[in-house]
């Protein structure tokens, strides 16, 4: 019995590709995935891809992807976006969002999308956000990522006309819970045009960010 059903119609039913989330799924399972799409010469990105899953690939296989560690994200037939202007950012709070940040900026890529991060802007340091808050402003979409008490989307989204993606992260400790403090500040947030997505869900906001930009920006390719 096949181990998976590929779901080759989901661009053209939904937008967006069928993905390859790699966390617990065996070696045989996810070689074969990989395997099919390279005889089919597909463009697939792979997430939650760990170090130890991308060392265990047959070099073969390696040498067919894109695998960057920093967000554990591997791509099939990566075209890199031509455009570097982009109607989308991406904002972290602390460097120790940057993993999540960086999922969602190469979910972005594979689709065709340059999206930059604007990384350590946190509440702690106010004044680091407002230096930046100009270079913000000229993008239309804005995916922020904060942990600890999440904090940044309320007084992000208070500052901007765009709306702004929410990604609590598990980052903190104690209460923090995981990234729940996080993401019940985002929900409970009285700044209105907070979008908010599951925690450490860097590709979902990506994939929202971009059903959003193609009601406007239709984008061909992969």
């Amino acid at each position: 019995m096949d181990s998976f059903v590929w779901d080759k119609d989901r661009k053209s039913r939904t937008g967006i590709a069928e993905a390859v989330f790699c966390n617990n799924k065996s070696d045989a399972d996810l070689i074969a995935i990989i395997e099919y799409n390279i005889s089919h010469h597909s463009s697939v990105l792979l997430t939650r891809l760990s170090p130890t899953q991308w060392a265990m690939l047959p070099a073969a296989v390696q040498e067919k992807l894109d695998y960057e560690a920093a967000s554990n994200t591997a791509i099939l037939n990566f075209i890199k976006p031509e455009s570097t202007s982009s109607d989308v950012c991406i904002v972290s709070a602390g460097t120790s969002d940057l993993a999540v940040a960086k999922e969602a900026q190469r979910t972005l890529a594979f689709n065709g999308y340059h999206a930059p991060i604007y990384a350590d802007l946190g509440v702690a340091g106010l004044w680091r956000l407002i230096d930046k808050l100009d270079d913000i402003k000229q993008h239309k979409i804005i995916i922020a990522l904060a942990g600890m008490e999440g904090a940044l989307f309320s007084v992000l989204s208070g500052l901007v006309d765009m709306p702004v993606i929410a990604v609590p992260t598990s980052v903190g400790y104690g209460v923090s819970a995981g990234g729940q403090a996080a993401l019940t500040s985002a929900l409970a947030s009285c700044s209105p045009g907070i979008l908010t997505v599951n925690i450490d869900n860097g590709f979902g906001a990506a994939n929202a960010a971009i059903k959003i930009m193609k009601q406007f920006h239709p984008v061909t390719g992969v």
